[in-house]
């Protein structure tokens, strides 16, 4: 057993890097469980499809809302203290949830208004958490890190979280929720016991007093004059802009277009978790022995292809591989473009960049998925898939040569 934790877990991260990954994993249980439980329970409260479609949306929408708030006040107050709060607060959000449930007086409008608080404390917590790490481990083995972190993403978020939630729905309304607030408890215990390395701290020291606002526009002016840093966060918008069109409506795409039935829908979710699997235990040797701009490069590449080659097949077996390697590569891409942005990030602006970079993934998403339904009510499922081929190939060009810079920016505290 000691030999396998000392594989998962190496002690030379630090015992308080193993208390922040048995946080994050159990966290994302929680948050897998209810990936499930979540859209069941609105769908028990409404008919209304516009209803269920504003449940997704107030779950993304704090994002856009709070997320350089969030950033800002990680890089001014206790890290860690910021994670434990926020963590409180989601934890109380749904146990009050749980309380309706279990009473029976549940509503549609209670059920919005606890998704909404939840994604806004939700925003604080994961853009403070993606800050400890750094704190945590040396510059050289962030890679390490981050792949241990998104192992437990897509184990217990992405596998096991939702069908365990959709299992204990069909049990009783209320468990996968009560189930949640455990792992939101747990997690707080968990992250309490990080202590920072020697020399290191959870609170950036700043010199004097400045506002909130103060305190954003730095960390957009930073990101503005650092060029890597910059690239790295115009790929991510626009790549996650084409990647949702076409994704916005995959569920369309597979059922009308390739002809496949809801099972075969549910096999082209479980081959894209399965390639993530792939991925991640992968990604260590890829970081050993391929130089990171090449890598970069092949990801994002093998995104622009993958594109493609959907919007060219009709053969449901064809997808299902194409979606076994995109989730090889994405969850390479997810770990590797994490990596190199906290490298080059001052420890100073950690938190900022961060939200920064959640901004242009939520929000690449929310205008993605706009396009992809008007695209696709216009021109057919298949049209976001070449929308989404032609907007990254020209991205991909664009960005090309800079590419390199962005692998190997180092940070200067």
């Amino acid at each position: 057993m000691s030999a396998l934790v000392e594989a998962v877990l190496p002690s030379r991260l630090g015992r308080s890097f193993r208390w922040l990954v048995a946080s994050s994993w159990t966290s994302n249980i929680g948050d897998g469980i209810a990936l499930a439980a979540g859209p069941l329970l609105v769908a028990s409260q409404t008919d209304s499809a516009f209803l269920v479609a504003l449940a997704a949306m107030l779950q993304r929408l704090p994002w856009l809302l709070f997320g350089l708030w969030a950033g800002a006040l990680a890089d001014r107050l206790d890290r860690r203290l910021v994670v434990i709060v926020a963590n409180a607060i989601r934890a109380l959000v749904i146990a009050v949830l749980c309380v309706f449930i279990g009473t029976g007086t549940v509503s549609i409008a209670m059920v919005l208004a606890a998704m909404f608080l939840y994604g806004t404390a939700e925003v604080f917590a994961d853009t403070t958490q993606q800050t400890l790490l750094p704190t945590l481990v040396a510059p050289a083995d962030l890679g390490a890190g981050n792949q241990r972190m998104q192992a437990g993403f897509l184990a217990a978020n992405q596998l096991v979280g939702p069908p365990v939630g959709a299992f204990l729905f069909a049990v009783g309304m209320v468990w996968p929720f009560a189930i949640q607030v455990v792992c939101a408890a747990l997690a707080i215990v968990l992250v309490s016991r990080i202590t920072a390395p020697a020399g290191a701290s959870f609170t950036t020291v700043r010199d004097g007093d400045s506002h909130v606002r103060k305190d954003i526009a730095e960390g957009l002016r930073w990101v503005w004059h650092h060029p890597p840093v910059r690239t790295l966060c115009v790929v991510i918008l626009v790549f996650n802009v084409t990647w949702a069109a076409p994704w916005g409506v995959l569920v369309k795409y597979s059922l009308d277009h390739l002809h496949m039935s809801e099972v075969g829908y549910g096999l082209l979710t479980t081959a894209s978790a399965l390639g993530g699997i792939v991925g991640i235990l992968i990604y260590g040797w890829l970081e050993r022995h391929v130089n990171l701009a090449t890598l970069i490069r092949v990801c994002l590449t093998l995104e622009v292809l993958t594109h493609g080659a959907f919007a060219l097949t009709t053969n449901g077996w064809v997808a299902i591989a194409i979606m076994f390697e995109f989730g090889v590569y994405a969850f390479v891409w997810g770990t590797l473009s994490t990596t190199v942005r906290q490298r080059a990030v001052p420890k100073a602006f950690q938190g900022r960049v961060a939200s920064i970079n959640m901004i242009c993934v939520f929000g690449g998403l929310v205008v993605g998925q706009a396009i992809g339904g008007v695209v696709a009510e216009h021109w057919g499922l298949v049209a976001p898939w070449w929308f989404a081929f032609a907007g990254s190939g020209i991205t991909l060009l664009l960005v090309w040569r800079s590419l390199a810079n962005v692998a190997h920016a180092k940070a200067t505290d």
